[in-house]
């Protein structure tokens, strides 16, 4: 495989809190590398991603069956919990539970989908970087 040809094998929703816009990266199978084993909440240096000057807090993501990551469900695991809020769960009346299956908070290759925000800035851009990344 060329240097052009990425093999896309998840994709990031990275957000910047101070323009409140969201970018849609792709991730390679050697990027992911960079993730997995982490938990949400952690904080990455963006030069793993190929964003040099950036530090990326994991908030969350969801797998290939599109089962949400939770926080509070510890592991790499699916579970059947009981939720009352987001995420998993919007509920629709005052007091409604319902059990649902989650994801838990640790990153792992089945997870496709990583949103992340920004908490550090460098020199360039944000837009600028992800243009030059993805182009």
């Amino acid at each position: 495989m060329s240097e052009n040809e990425r093999k896309t094998v998840a994709m990031m929703v990275l957000s910047e809190p101070d323009t409140g816009r969201a970018y849609k990266v792709s991730l390679t199978e050697d990027e992911m590398k960079a993730i997995v084993g982490r938990k949400i909440g952690d904080v990455i240096d963006g030069s793993a991603i190929g964003l040099p000057g950036l530090k990326i807090q994991l908030t969350g993501g969801s797998d290939r069956d599109g089962f949400p990551m939770r926080r509070d469900v510890h592991g790499a695991v699916r579970r059947r919990i009981l939720l009352r809020s987001p995420p998993g769960f919007r509920p629709r009346e005052r007091g409604e539970v319902r059990r649902k299956r989650v994801r838990g908070n640790v990153y792992v290759p089945e997870i496709v989908q990583v949103n992340a925000k920004i908490v550090e800035k460098g020199e360039k851009s944000v837009e600028e970087m992800v243009k030059e990344r993805e182009g």
